[in-house]
């Protein structure tokens, strides 16, 4: 584990200072290799961690995920069986159980949590960072397209979708046959595929990338 310097900060370009994110002491930013962790000495926390080939794998996972979502959009993601009766549902049509009266907001919110917010930050990582794969500048924007990416990460809900659906199976496993369809199983590689693609995405060697300034490449 590397630690960076903490020094005097005088005549330091300042694309080359990071704050820590715990305890906002201000260090030197060092040249790190891949793998190699840049630690607060305070506070432990990690500051960059970049890995060498980052960008053209969490663009793949990026896509994979595109890929996924839009299968287990419309593909049954629940078969339930009671007293004789058999139904199945999608996501979407999960999504737009509570799309009639006052239970509207509800349904609107259900669809940009687990749809729509998902897949437009995907959209977003791989506009960021398409360009950068290839050793080009920066997309027009690229900045603020990251910096919307990484504000929408909190509000991005599939993994808790799944939680959910996964607790209400056992609550209801006893009333009825419920078996999980193909979205569900496709939903659960999502959030797999999404937390691989995480692992991958340093945000500090990102926003090193996006430095105009010729060392910022990745």
């Amino acid at each position: 584990m590397d630690q960076v310097r903490d020094q005097s900060m005088a005549g330091v370009p300042l694309r080359q200072l990071r704050a820590c994110p715990h305890c906002d002491a201000l260090y030197h930013l060092p040249p790190l290799k891949s793998r190699e962790r840049g630690a607060c000495p305070r506070c432990g926390a990690t500051l960059m961690s970049p890995r060498s080939h980052a960008f053209p794998r969490i663009i793949a996972l990026a896509l994979a995920s595109l890929v996924l979502l839009m299968i287990a959009l419309f593909t049954p993601f629940l078969d339930l069986t009671a007293a004789g009766l058999h139904s199945d549902a999608s996501i979407w049509d999960a999504a737009m159980a509570f799309s009639n009266g006052m239970m509207v907001p509800l349904s609107i919110a259900v669809a940009a949590f687990i749809i729509v917010i998902p897949a437009l930050r995907l959209a977003l990582i791989i506009y960021t960072l398409a360009p950068l794969a290839s050793h080009r500048p920066p997309a027009r924007h690229a900045a603020h397209a990251f910096r919307l990416s990484e504000a929408l990460r909190p509000w991005s809900m599939a993994e808790i979708f799944v939680i959910g659906v996964a607790v209400a199976l056992v609550k209801i496993a006893g009333m009825a046959s419920v078996a999980p369809g193909v979205a569900f199983w496709t939903f659960g590689a999502l959030v797999i595929v999404t937390l691989w693609q995480d692992s991958f995405l340093d945000r500090e060697q990102v926003w090193s990338a996006l430095d105009p300034a010729p060392e910022g490449k990745a």
